[in-house]
């Protein structure tokens, strides 16, 4: 986690993932490239204010070959900007929190 940030309405929650190959994989085949583009998820929200997590994957260079690989976030429900958990949770509910995402989307800009 990099930062947190206490807005009126919201919580933003910055993270950055650590220069950390995952198993199986090494520093000599790979090399740090740098980020993707920051990708905002709306999770369930704390004390009645949205909590939003804009999430930095790294990519790494195979040195050889050129490959880029980064990891698997399938934690974000596929097709949302909502976890699955919150996903699960409105459906259920029968109700979708568009007014989030439509009141909060300059928090990044280009979303």
């Amino acid at each position: 986690m990099c930062s947190v940030k206490e807005k009126l309405e919201y919580w933003l929650i910055d993270f950055q993932e650590r220069n950390e190959l995952p198993n199986g994989l090494s520093f000599n085949e790979y090399e740090t490239k740098d980020f993707t583009h920051p990708k905002l998820v709306q999770d369930f929200p704390i004390r009645g204010k949205g909590v939003y997590l804009r999430i930095k994957k790294r990519r790494w260079r195979h040195k050889h070959t050129g490959q880029i690989i980064k990891r698997d976030y399938s934690f974000i429900a596929e097709g949302s900007k909502f976890t699955h958990e919150l996903s699960d949770f409105l459906k259920d509910a029968g109700g979708y929190a568009t007014r989030y995402h439509n009141e909060y989307s300059q928090l990044l800009p280009g979303e």
